[in-house]
């Protein structure tokens, strides 16, 4: 019998600091209501400074294993999806793992910027199936450590947030990943980065600390690109599943800017109503922004058998991915 993965839990968590848009608007000396007209954000979280990227990781991966009932020890492996680790080396993910109680599983970072949860969970599925064991996979950030504050488009974005999902074993029939498309573009390497701090720019003592911090180079090449790339990529994993867009019961796009939500949802004829949004409460907290969304919709409006979701995201690299999946 043909195993596949299933999505057996689901957590989130926010930090408790909320910024609502006139604290930024005040501070950057822009027009009350510039932010939510051009992103759709309201207010975002950030962390407090006891909060840790390993802390806010492991409070939504414990609302997950509790959710699916799952003995911790039978886990085969966390993957981790985040951009901003506790430290450059040792990988967060074990301890995690170790902090969750996670005796047998394997723990590693996955670096996919917004697409990263994308990528995590489609490697996820793959090791389910191949060995039998349930996988953990956790995307988490603190991203306001990496704002730049004289970078108006980057400040107004990001957040803080941390979504899980437990993927198990399932003799069932259109579960797990129905289909996916992935796919990557190094010429827009430069239009989201932070330009020092890696092996190719490594930390000194004369390094203006603004250079280890996040910036946007071209906020329209990145709007156009992520339209592109989050429609194509859709587009693709649907007929690779055999599906009509009129069959996704949810879409759950990653949260980068509301207006690339409504272009994407309109490229892919998918109706407003079938589109999971939080960004206006939560803002862009790159890869945690779809298990999140997915953990947050699924406490007002629980995932049923049978559902089919989509979905798609795009980010710094440039990397891009879609996934059909069966509930």
């Amino acid at each position: 019998m043909t195993r596949t993965a299933r999505i057996a839990g689901l957590g989130h968590y926010a930090p408790g600091r909320r910024v609502a848009n006139d604290e930024i608007e005040t501070r950057l000396g822009l027009e009350p209501g510039w932010i939510e007209s051009r992103t759709g954000i309201r207010s975002r979280h950030w962390a407090l400074p006891g909060d840790t990227l390993s802390g806010i990781a492991e409070k939504a991966a414990d609302m997950a294993l509790g959710m699916a009932g799952v003995e911790r020890s039978a886990v085969g492996l966390l993957l981790l999806a985040t951009s901003t680790p506790d430290h450059l080396l040792p990988p967060s993910a074990p301890l995690v793992a170790h902090r969750l109680g996670l005796i047998r599983a394997g723990g590693v970072d996955l670096a996919g910027a917004c697409a990263g949860f994308i990528y995590a969970l489609a490697l996820a599925d793959g090791f389910v199936r191949l060995h039998d064991l349930p996988v953990l996979v956790v995307a988490a950030n603190i991203l306001s450590r990496r704002i730049n504050p004289n970078d108006t488009a980057s400040a107004v974005l990001f957040a803080d947030a941390a979504g899980a999902v437990l993927l198990t074993p399932s003799d069932g029939h259109g579960h797990g990943v129905l289909a996916a498309s992935l796919g990557s573009d190094g010429s827009g390497y430069d239009l989201i980065r932070i330009p020092a701090g890696g092996s190719s720019r490594p930390f000194a003592e004369d390094l203006n600390v603004i250079e280890t911090r996040m910036s946007i180079t071209d906020s329209r090449k990145v709007f156009v690109r992520a339209v592109e790339m989050m429609s194509r990529c859709s587009s693709e994993a649907l007929a690779k599943a055999e599906m009509p867009a009129r069959d996704i019961t949810r879409f759950v796009p990653h949260q980068a800017n509301a207006r690339i939500l409504a272009a994407v949802g309109r490229n892919l004829g998918i109706d407003s109503a079938r589109v999971v949004v939080t960004i206006a409460d939560y803002g862009n907290t790159s890869a945690a922004t779809i298990p999140f969304s997915l953990s947050l919709r699924h406490q007002v409006e629980p995932l049923q058998a049978g559902e089919r979701l989509l979905l798609a995201a795009a980010g710094a690299g440039l990397t891009a991915g879609a996934l059909v999946v069966g509930t």
